[in-house]
């Protein structure tokens, strides 16, 4: 690690009047890639690498970006690189079926730092102190399993409800998928969104 990563508040990234700095947030994640001398290829200056704060207001802690590196329905197939800020998380979600595409299957495999996953299932104790703020009330599946370097988690079934949140030095993963269709996405908040209007 090449230098202490810096922690933005949430206000570092929206305008007085609400509005989602999207440039701020893309540096801050440069910023992570830096830290851990992940190589930043050419394509991440272009619209392929996407930032998103899921229309819920609250990136610090509620945020994610991404490239897919291929995706393609024939192959059934998707390769994702996800880049998550310290303690950021993604909201929780599921994918259903579309007709383009069955319910999205996949797994993650930690490059870099660190992240927890939670599902369905037996809920670990205390993981609901994890939940952000923004999401509390909202977010049911809480069974935690950690998910350090070099290590793989996967979903536990199709159409599972799940989210995912980083460590505090943040987190690089792989994602390896099944492709999936977007309309297909579902998030438990009732403001989520991939896509803005």
């Amino acid at each position: 690690m090449t230098r202490e990563l810096k922690v933005y508040p949430n206000e570092h990234y929206y305008t007085e009047d609400g509005k989602f700095k999207m440039e701020l947030a893309q540096e801050a994640y440069f910023d992570l890639m830096r830290y851990y001398d992940y190589a930043i290829p050419d394509r991440f200056q272009t619209e392929d690498f996407w930032v998103k704060d899921f229309n819920i207001g609250d990136f610090a802690f509620s945020g994610l970006a991404g490239i897919f590196w291929f995706s393609d329905p024939d192959y059934n197939l998707s390769g994702h690189e996800m880049f998550l800020l310290p303690n950021q998380a993604i909201p929780e979600h599921w994918h259903v079926g579309t007709e383009v595409t069955g319910p999205k299957l996949e797994a993650w495999h930690v490059r870099h730092g660190e992240i927890f996953t939670y599902a369905e299932g037996e809920p670990t104790e205390g993981a609901d102190a994890d939940i952000p703020p923004s999401h509390r009330g909202c977010t049911h599946a809480l069974k935690r399993t950690r998910v350090g370097v070099g290590e793989v988690a996967r979903l536990s079934a199709p159409a599972e409800r799940h989210w995912m949140r980083a460590g505090p030095n943040g987190a690089i993963v792989t994602e390896y998928a099944t492709h999936h269709d977007h309309n297909g996405l579902r998030f438990s908040h009732p403001d989520g969104k991939f896509f803005l209007d």
